[in-house]
């Protein structure tokens, strides 16, 4: 059996969507005759934790561990709420206090390509004898963070090792990247690092065919598309809400705030009683001032419900439960090639998708193949709420459902296997 070196920063107890790629990799990499060994921080600053992910790690699974030297614990000591936050993605443009201005120039210009570049040289040295013990031959990286990257880098170099550098995210040019403050000497060493690696890998893994596209312009390196997926659960008969629910699974970052969906979900409110009797807004997970914000000054804060962060387990429970699940991405040019990874999730809940998002967004692509929802972009007004309309209706008939089709190539087992015919 072939055994291959995965080196990731998220892993079980961390929670949110960075952790599970690589957890379901490794889960089903034995099936196919591949052994993971994998290597993780022995003391991380997760934002986000949950127990429960550690019930999906294989047994007898081999994994090595380093500590890291984690800025944010360091800086949580002034803020830890604005740590947090930052840490997790979630930067608000607007009215940010002179701290989080400062955290976040620290951030982009004194650490790159980012916070955990601390933990590169000390992996570097413990790995190769790692490797020498285990008598691996081929590496993994998984990035953001994106200086792991370079962990796989230096130990290539010199030697036969095979890389394998797997992009859950675009590196600079993923939308965050503008809110950095970035100098222009520091855009130009995260430029010159993402060449390096893109350049230096053996081979490269995207989870979109925009990123694939985007790195194609850097690089003649063999790139391939492995998207996230969904794991088979134990099917179990759920009794759907009896409100007619609207639920956002995840974290609603500043930026994804569909005001146009606020907005026709207001007049239909005030146009029928019904509808505004029936209608809930459900929030799973971190939502942005600016989101409640924009919720409140359209008067729906009564028909809101914001649960906050949940276990995967039960994440998985409100998106069976939903009558509609919403997913929505920020409107611009650079995230047309996100695909969440909480998609293939909602595909496999069987419930009504309701995408809004840039144009040309790839997710459009998936559920239109899939036939899972509907996509529609930001300022989309009457088919959007012609759609509601309709969805209320078959939801009054308890008939509101979708017959999707072809989802089960992003089951995660499928995915794995894809992934080992590239091993």
């Amino acid at each position: 059996m072939k055994k291959v070196l995965v080196i990731t920063y998220y892993w079980p107890p961390a929670g949110g969507p960075g952790v599970q790629r690589w957890l379901k990799f490794v889960k089903y990499l034995r099936d196919f005759d591949i052994e993971p060994v994998v290597y993780i921080p022995d003391n991380a600053h997760y934002p986000i934790l949950d127990e429960s992910f550690c019930n999906d790690l294989p047994k007898d699974i081999t994994i090595y561990s380093q500590s890291i030297l984690e800025p944010y614990r360091l800086a949580s000591f002034f803020s830890s709420k604005k740590t947090n936050r930052i840490s997790s993605g979630i930067i608000t443009a607007k009215n940010q206090s002179t701290l989080e201005k400062t955290l976040l120039w620290i951030r982009g210009n004194l650490f790159i390509p980012d916070a955990r570049k601390f933990w590169v040289k000390p992996s570097v040295a413990y790995l190769k004898g790692v490797l020498e013990k285990e008598n691996i031959d081929t590496i993994i990286t998984t990035g953001p963070p994106h200086s792991v990257h370079l962990i796989g880098y230096y130990l290539k170099q010199p030697g036969s090792l095979k890389w394998i550098a797997d992009f859950r995210d675009p590196w600079t040019s993923i939308g965050y990247h503008k809110k950095l403050k970035l100098t222009s000497n520091a855009q130009k060493k995260h430029k010159k690092l993402e060449a390096l690696v893109l350049n230096k890998a053996d081979k490269i893994i995207v989870t979109s065919e925009t990123t694939k596209r985007e790195f194609e312009q850097i690089t003649d390196q063999p790139i391939s598309v492995i998207t996230n997926g969904f794991d088979v659960q134990r099917t179990e008969i759920v009794e759907l809400d009896k409100k007619f629910t609207i639920s956002h699974i995840g974290s609603m970052l500043t930026g994804r705030n569909p005001k146009n969906l606020w907005r026709i979900l207001s007049e239909m409110m005030k146009e029928n009683s019904d509808f505004e009797d029936a209608l809930r807004l459900q929030f799973i997970g971190v939502v942005s001032d600016d989101v409640l914000h924009s919720i409140t000054e359209l008067g729906l804060d009564d028909v809101v419900e914001v649960i906050g962060y949940v276990s995967h387990e039960k994440a998985l429970a409100y998106q069976k439960t939903s009558q509609i699940l919403l997913l929505a991405e920020i409107d611009s040019e650079e995230t047309k090639g996100i695909i969440p990874g909480k998609l293939f999730e909602y595909m496999y809940a069987k419930r009504p998708i309701l995408g809004v998002g840039p144009s040309n967004w790839e997710v459009g692509n998936i559920i239109t193949e899939t036939k899972a929802g509907a996509i529609f972009e930001y300022e989309d007004t009457i088919a959007l709420k012609n759609l509601l309309l309709s969805w209320f209706e078959k939801y009054r008939n308890a008939d509101l459902s979708v017959s999707s089709k072809g989802i089960e190539q992003y089951s995660r087992r499928e995915l794995t296997r894809k992934l080992a015919e590239l091993i």
